[in-house]
């Protein structure tokens, strides 16, 4: 069976329980038009949302049996608070992978160092994530070095928004990859993700991820099937993805955001023009590396 690291993995709730916070595709700024914002996710994802069910409609214990079953081995789960996080993973520690996401904008100065190192030390976390575009704050922004230094200390990666943003509130290229240049040239030891492949930006993802040692880059947020489709702007991710790069790309299935079955979306990954042992790097071997869990 094919062993699987998610790197986006949406969570159950009970019946009739909402998200914790205003989910980014429907919060629209006060006083601000219809679709201003991150509500225009909405608009721009209209075709992907009408009809899916975001999240899983299934008990939590059958649906990481589900999980194991497909060969999902390890998930990174998403759109959970950090302590959301920490209830998943007191009850399924070789099950999720803890990713402690602090905003600059919640946590002010060395709180959200210590609060990295809380959430590591004491609960087991195995990564640390950051945003441009909830934060509105590029990567390579002093104002998050503190919690890189803290990454490359306690030896976890740190996974960064990479991809350009459709909020028309804020800068398109807030998650252009070129930030993570910067990054890893100040922190070359620190193992770092750059989340959602990059894109628009994927040749220069894909050139940075070759250009540093401990870059790496996930696909989360896009399907398989579109990343081996001629013209769809990903080829430089496929070829070099097959070859110079293998060990450098994770996958992320992102089953609750593209609203498709798991085994739809590990058949495209399947499906895709690699090599059986790159499928196998892809999909398990590098993230495995990258968290530390060989």
């Amino acid at each position: 069976m094919v062993r699987i690291i998610d790197m986006e993995c949406s969570i159950p709730r009970p019946a009739g329980e909402a998200d914790p916070a205003p989910a980014a595709t429907e919060s629209t700024s006060a006083g601000q038009p219809a679709g201003y914002g991150m509500a225009n996710y909405s608009r721009i994802f209209r075709s992907r949302r009408e009809g899916a069910d975001h999240r899983p409609d299934i008990d939590l214990d059958a649906y990481v049996g589900k999980l194991a079953k497909l060969g999902i081995v390890r998930s990174v789960p998403f759109g959970v608070s950090n302590e959301e996080s920490t209830a998943l993973v007191r009850k399924y520690p070789d099950r999720f992978l803890g990713l402690a996401r602090i905003s600059i904008n919640a946590f002010k100065g060395m709180s959200g160092v210590r609060e990295l190192e809380r959430l590591v030390r004491d609960e087991g976390f195995k990564a640390l994530g950051v945003s441009a575009l909830v934060d509105c704050i590029p990567a390579s922004d002093r104002r998050y070095y503190p919690l890189y230094t803290k990454a490359a200390e306690l030896r976890i990666p740190v996974r960064i928004y990479s991809s350009m943003n459709y909020a028309n509130d804020r800068p398109y290229d807030l998650g252009h990859p070129r930030h993570l240049d910067q990054v890893a040239m100040d922190f070359p030891e620190l193992r770092i993700i750059g989340g959602l492949g990059g894109w628009p930006w994927v040749n220069e993802m894909v050139a940075l991820v070759r250009r540093h040692p401990n870059l790496h880059v996930d696909t989360s947020a896009h399907r398989a099937k579109y990343l081996g489709q001629p013209g769809s702007g990903w080829e430089m991710l496929i070829q070099f993805g097959n070859t110079l790069i293998q060990d450098k790309v994770l996958v992320g299935l992102s089953a609750g955001l593209v609203g498709q079955p798991y085994e739809t979306l590990i058949q495209e990954y399947m499906g895709l023009p690699l090599k059986d042992t790159v499928k196998e790097k892809w999909l398990y071997k590098n993230a495995a590396r990258v968290f530390g869990l060989e």
